[in-house]
């Protein structure tokens, strides 16, 4: 079918050396590194709000759409499915194993939620068949519980039950498509659970209402099969200061408080990281020595400027630390690395849309390839082990076995322990990481 980006011819590798705009220089899909292709590696995805929904607005300027898209314009069922139609056009030229969508993504609000949900189901009966003839694979499904007025004082965490009600009645029924749609994962996108003052916030009632919406949706889960895995994107500052899920260490303790760290992994944002104050590979570290990774939205922020930019990754040396950090964790298991990231306002042109996601997915090839041969060198490891090999002699044992302070103290007086400081080497294993680069 023919769409706006009928005049593109489909993206091949051609290698580092390739000068082609419309080539990939380092993402050769089935290239196996460390025993499996980069393609089920990396598990890359389109996301479907900023790529094909959003139309450049300025939030400081008036008017419209900026972008001259067909699907903004129109009736609005028609002009979704004419979205659609474009969006898997779009997935195949540029060879993209995944996709991502939000429910008011892929169809318009109706007056009811009853007439919301048939608009979804007409446009997702359409998705299942555009799947099934170009197998392109569903990553992860959700619903948006932040774009309505009626979601401004949050949705799981809202002082009124009837929205409370209402997203719950609203994720059913996205998480029960999700399953239809064999979706690898089902995300709670949090944007509004926060608070703004706590003048008018109970806030341990939010969180236990937050926590009894989570346990509910786990509960949804089991009871229809859906073998997914259920995620939370951690949202620091956006929009507000005080988010219940700000970074990786928070929504662990939330998890572990109700009893759902068993259940529920967490999906990362590289600018969320940066919002949050962390490096992103600080937070995908810290997710994974608490076994709630799951998986990636790739980006990038503008560390001159305190929001969440969504810019495509365009630096793969930034990355390689949380490259390595994965692949010390053996891979993203269910999820992968959807680029929630959108072209810049002067990217007009559908081309340009091109452009970012081959860009973003050679960052992506290039920082894991640099993380795989660093890994595979063994050379951090060894750094490691060496710094770490006290903890395999008789007192680390001990220790890790749960010797008292009596014991510790009396050991160290009968051995007459006087530790010395032993360096880190950071200079040294920093030079490390920059031959791989």
């Amino acid at each position: 079918m023919s769409s706006i980006y009928s005049d593109i011819d489909p993206i091949r590798y051609e290698g580092p050396h390739s000068t082609n705009p419309l080539a990939y220089r380092w993402y050769d899909a089935q290239r196996v590194v460390l025993g499996k292709t980069l393609a089920e590696h990396l598990r890359p995805a389109v996301c479907y709000w900023h790529t094909f929904c959003w139309g450049g607005q300025d939030p400081f300027a008036l008017g419209g759409n900026l972008f001259e898209r067909p699907w903004f314009s129109g009736e609005p069922l028609a002009a979704a499915q004419l979205k659609l139609d474009a969006a898997f056009d779009f997935f195949q030229r540029l060879g993209m194993p995944f996709w991502c969508f939000h429910d008011r993504d892929v169809a318009p609000e109706g007056a009811t939620l009853r007439e919301s949900n048939a608009h979804v189901d007409a446009v997702l009966e359409r998705a299942a068949r555009k799947m099934q003839d170009t197998g392109v694979r569903l990553l992860w499904g959700t619903a948006n519980l932040f774009s309505h007025p009626r979601y401004m004082s949050g949705a799981a965490t809202n002082p009124d039950p009837e929205v409370y009600a209402y997203a719950a009645a609203q994720v059913k029924h996205v998480l029960e498509w999700t399953k239809r749609l064999n979706g690898e994962n089902y995300v709670l996108w949090g944007g509004r659970e926060g608070y703004e003052t706590l003048l008018n916030t109970k806030l341990r009632s939010e969180l236990d209402h937050y926590g009894r919406f989570l346990a509910a949706v786990v509960e949804h889960k089991h009871k229809i099969g859906f073998k997914g895995t259920i995620l939370i994107e951690p949202k620091p500052q956006e929009p507000t200061k005080h988010q219940y899920d700000y970074d990786s260490a928070t929504v662990y303790g939330f998890l572990k408080r109700y009893g759902l760290e068993n259940e529920v992994k967490l999906n990362l944002e590289v600018n969320h990281a940066t919002l949050a104050g962390h490096s992103f590979e600080h937070e995908v570290a810290t997710a994974a020595a608490l076994g709630i990774l799951g998986s990636i939205d790739a980006n990038r922020g503008d560390e001159q400027l305190g929001w969440d930019t969504d810019q495509f990754p365009n630096d793969h040396t930034a990355l390689v630390p949380a490259m390595l950090e994965i692949i010390r964790f053996a891979g993203l298991g269910t999820g992968g690395m959807n680029f929630d990231a959108k072209v810049r306002r002067q990217s007009i042109d559908p081309l340009d849309q091109y452009e970012a996601h081959i860009g973003g997915l050679d960052t992506l090839a290039r920082a894991f390839l640099c993380a795989a041969a660093l890994h595979e060198s063994g050379e951090l490891e060894r750094a490691l082990d060496a710094r770490y090999a006290g903890w395999s002699g008789e007192l680390g044992r001990a220790i890790e076995a749960g010797a008292s302070l009596e014991m510790l103290a009396t050991q160290v007086h009968a051995q007459g322990l006087e530790p010395r400081p032993r360096s880190g080497r950071q200079e040294r294993l920093e030079n490390i990481v920059n031959r791989f680069v």
